[in-house]
C-alpha cells in the first residue's frame, strides 16, 4: 500500500487567507463587501492582528508568517510556488470562540449584512522537522494532540458491527484509513485514489469535497468524528481564497473542488504545511465546482445529526459560510426558473456531457442544501429575510421539478401529443417541447409501472436520459413526491440489467453514441459510449442507492446491489468505474483503489446493518411547502397556478 509522505507540525493550527488583501473569510479586516452589496463582514477590533506583518506579494509567490518561540514575533518569507497567501498562526475555525459579539442588520430588499465584533487570540507556533516515513495520524478536532496521545487512543482501529466482517470489508477499512490525509498532525480528508502503482496521479492525490462525502459518512457511522470536523472547518477557510481565471473572480461563496496538502521547506531544516485549493482554475475545462458548496452544507447537517455536536453549526464562521453559499445560489439573475443555471461539467459529471442548463443532479443537491440550511441557520431578526427566501425557493423548486421533470408512460404519451407554438398563459406545452424530441429508445424502454425525473429541462429542450444520482438524491431529499419516489425505484427494479447490470450503478442511461456522441461530447476520447460519464458504472453511487432504498422500505434492492458489488470490488482492486453496457469490465482509464468506491461500499454496508442511522440522513415530505405559493398570480389577477391540484394529487 502506498505510504503517504507527510510532515507533522506541533502544535500547528493556522488560517490560510488569499494575499490579494488582508482578510478573514476573504473579506478585509476593516470592512469589506462581497460581490453582493447586501452581505458585509466587518471586523472592528483589528488590533490583535497589527503585530503581524502584512504584505501584498506577486501572485507567483507565497507569503508565510511563522511566529518564533517568542510571543508576538514573526518571521516573513516568500516562496515562488503558487498562489499568494498569508498564513497566520491561529485557528480560523476558532473564530466563534474568540469573537465577542455578533450583530446582524437587515435591509428591506436584500438578505442581510453581518457585522462581527472581536478579534483572534494568536498563539505561538513551533515547527519541527520529522522523518518523512513517519505516518502522521491526528485525532484532534480544533487542537492537535501529540503523537503519544494518538497511540494511546488506538487511532485506526476498526469497530466490528453486525457480526463478523467479510474480507472485503476488512480490506476496505484498511484502504480507507491508508488514504487519510493529515494536515498539521490532524486528519483532514482522504485522497481521491491511493494506487501504489500509479506513477502519474494527476489530481487524484488531492482531497475532493464531493469524493470525501462517502468517506465522511463511513467515519461518522463508525464513530470517528474528528476527521469530518477538521474537513468542514478547513474547507470553510478555503472558501475565502482568491479565485481568479484570466483576471476574473467568481462569487465569494464558492467552495473549492479539491485541495492538496503541500510541504514547503523552511530554513533551519524545518518544514511548513500549506493547503493548496483548486477552485476550477486548474481543472480540465476550467469549470467551477457548483456542487462543492452544496455537498459541504449537506455534510455539515449530517455531522450534527450523527454526532449530536450541533455547536459546530452554530459557530459564527460556519453560519457565515452557509450564508455566503446561499447568497451565491440565491442571487437574482435573468433566469425565469427556480432551478439553478450552471455550465457543463459543474458537478460529478465534470466533463462535457450536454448537461449545461438545469441538470437534475444540481437541482436535487440544491434542494437538499436549502433544506439543510433552513434547519441549521440561527433564527434571529437578521436571518429572517434569508429564511423567507429559502422557503420561497424550496416551494417553487419542488413544484417545478415535480411538475415538469417527471416522465412516465402517461406523461410521455401526453408529450407525444403536444401542440407547439402556444402563446398563452394557459399553454399546456409551456416549454415548447417538440414531440419529435422523444427518443425512439424511450418509447420501448419506459415500463408501464414506474417513472423517473429527466436529466434537464430548458426552453424547447428535454434531456430524457436517466441520471442516477439526481434521481436517487431526489428520493433522499423528498424533492420528488412519495409516489414519484416509489416509481423511480420501481423503474430501477424493472430495468435492473440496464441500470445495475454486472456492477451498480450506471451514472446515466443510455450512453451517447455515434453522431450524438461526437456533437455533444466533442468527440471526448474518455467519454466514449458506455465508459466513464457516458454510461459507465460507478460503484460509489451504491451508498446513495442504499439510502434511497432504506427510506422507501426497499432494502431488498439495496442488499442485492451491495452483494453484487462485494463479489467483484475487492477482486478488481476497487476501481473508479466500469465500462461496457452492463458494466462487465474495469474502466479503461479507471483509477484503482479509488477512495469513494471503497467508502461508498462501506457506508452502504453500515447503513444496511444500522438502518435507523439512515433516517438521520434523509428528509421526509414537507407538506408545509405546499402551502407556500410564490407565483403571485392571485395578486396580479391572473389565473391561479396548478399548485393546489398538485397538492391534492400528492395527498391522495
Amino acid at each position: 500500500m502506498k505510504s503517504m509522505n507527510l510532515i507533522t507540525m506541533k502544535p500547528c493550527c493556522r488560517i490560510l487567507i488569499a494575499s490579494k488583501s488582508n482578510s478573514f473569510l476573504g473579506l478585509p479586516f476593516k470592512e469589506a463587501s462581497t460581490n453582493l452589496s447586501n452581505f458585509r463582514l466587518n471586523l472592528r477590533q483589528k488590533s490583535d492582528f497589527d503585530s503581524y506583518p502584512r504584505r501584498i506579494i506577486n501572485r507567483t509567490q507565497k507569503l508565510y508568517c511563522v511566529p518564533n518561540l517568542s510571543w508576538g514575533q514573526s518571521r516573513v518569507f516568500s516562496s515562488p510556488i503558487g498562489r499568494g497567501l498569508h498564513v497566520i498562526a491561529s485557528v480560523a475555525s476558532d473564530f466563534r470562540n474568540y469573537s465577542t459579539s455578533v450583530e446582524t442588520r437587515v435591509n428591506d430588499k436584500n438578505f442581510e449584512r453581518i457585522y462581527v465584533q472581536g478579534g483572534l487570540n494568536v498563539k505561538p507556533l513551533v515547527v519541527e522537522k520529522i522523518d518523512l516515513d513517519e505516518h502522521a495520524a491526528g485525532a484532534g478536532g480544533e487542537h492537535v494532540k501529540n503523537d503519544e496521545s494518538l497511540k494511546e487512543e488506538g487511532e485506526g482501529q476498526v469497530e466490528v458491527r453486525g457480526g463478523e466482517e467479510s474480507e472485503a470489508v476488512k480490506e476496505a477499512w484498511k484502504l480507507l484509513e491508508n488514504a487519510v490525509v493529515t494536515y498539521c498532525g490532524s486528519p483532514i480528508g482522504t485522497l481521491a485514489a491511493n494506487d501504489p502503482n500509479d506513477k502519474l496521479p494527476l489530481n487524484y492525490d488531492q482531497v475532493f469535497i464531493r469524493d470525501f462525502i462517502p468517506s465522511a459518512l463511513a467515519f461518522l457511522l463508525k464513530g470517528d468524528k474528528d476527521i469530518v470536523k477538521n474537513f468542514l472547518l478547513h474547507t470553510l477557510q478555503l472558501q475565502s481564497w482568491e479565485k481568479t481565471v484570466d483576471c476574473y473572480s467568481p462569487g465569494q461563496g464558492l467552495m473549492p473542488a479539491s485541495f492538496k496538502v503541500r510541504t514547503v521547506p523552511l530554513d533551519d531544516n524545518k518544514y511548513e504545511e500549506v493547503l493548496d485549493p483548486d477552485f476550477g482554475e486548474s481543472a480540465i475545462g476550467r469549470v467551477a465546482p457548483v456542487d462543492s458548496g452544496l455537498w459541504w452544507i449537506i455534510l455539515l447537517r449530517a455531522y450534527g445529526k450523527i454526532t449530536g455536536d450541533y455547536g459546530l453549526q452554530e459557530r459564527v464562521d460556519v453560519q457565515t459560510g452557509i450564508k455566503l453559499i446561499l447568497n451565491l445560489c440565491l442571487s437574482d439573475g435573468f433566469d425565469m426558473f427556480p432551478s439553478l443555471l450552471v455550465t457543463d461539467g459543474s458537478c460529478m459529471i465534470d466533463r462535457r456531457m450536454g448537461i449545461h442548463g438545469h441538470p437534475l443532479e444540481i437541482q436535487a443537491l440544491f434542494y437538499s442544501a436549502l433544506r439543510c440550511s433552513r434547519e441549521m441557520l440561527s433564527l434571529d431578526e437578521g436571518s429572517k429575510n434569508l429564511v423567507n427566501a429559502i422557503n420561497n425557493r424550496l416551494s417553487a423548486l419542488s413544484f417545478h421539478i415535480r411538475e415538469y421533470y417527471w416522465v412516465d408512460m402517461k406523461k410521455i404519451n401526453e408529450i407525444y401529443r403536444y401542440k407547439t407554438e402556444e402563446y398563452s398563459t394557459d399553454a399546456t406545452n409551456k416549454f415548447n417541447i417538440y414531440p419529435e424530441q422523444i427518443p425512439h429508445w424511450l418509447m420501448d424502454w419506459i415500463p408501464e409501472e414506474g417513472g423517473y425525473l429527466i436529466g434537464n429541462l430548458q426552453p424547447a429542450h428535454m434531456d430524457f436520459r436517466f441520471f442516477t444520482l439526481g434521481n436517487l438524491w431526489s428520493i433522499v431529499s423528498s424533492l420528488g413526491t412519495p409516489k414519484q419516489n416509489e416509481a423511480i425505484l420501481n423503474l430501477i427494479e424493472a430495468k435492473w440489467d440496464d441500470i445495475v447490470g454486472s456492477m451498480p450503478l450506471k451514472i446515466c442511461y443510455p450512453a451517447l453514441e455515434n453522431e450524438e456522441w461526437r456533437i455533444i461530447t466533442g468527440s471526448d476520447p474518455k467519454n466514449t459510449p458506455w465508459s466513464y460519464h457516458n454510461g459507465g458504472s460507478w460503484p460509489t453511487l451504491l451508498w446513495q442507492f442504499t439510502l434511497a432504498c432504506i427510506k422507501m422500505n426497499r432494502t431488498d434492492l439495496a442488499k442485492k446491489a451491495v452483494d453484487l458489488a462485494e463479489k467483484r470490488l475487492r477482486v478488481d482492486q476497487w476501481p473508479e468505474y466500469y465500462d461496457t453496457r452492463y458494466g462487465k469490465f474495469t474502466g479503461k482509464q479507471a483509477r484503482l483503489y479509488q477512495t469513494w468506491t471503497i467508502a461508498g461500499f462501506l457506508t452502504s454496508k453500515m447503513l444496511l446493518e444500522n438502518p435507523e442511522m439512515a433516517s438521520l440522513l434523509f428528509w421526509e415530505e414537507d407538506y408545509d411547502l405546499l402551502e407556500i405559493c410564490v407565483c403571485a398570480l392571485k395578486k396580479s389577477g391572473r389565473k391561479k397556478c396548478s399548485r393546489g391540484a398538485a397538492k391534492s394529487q400528492i395527498l391522495v
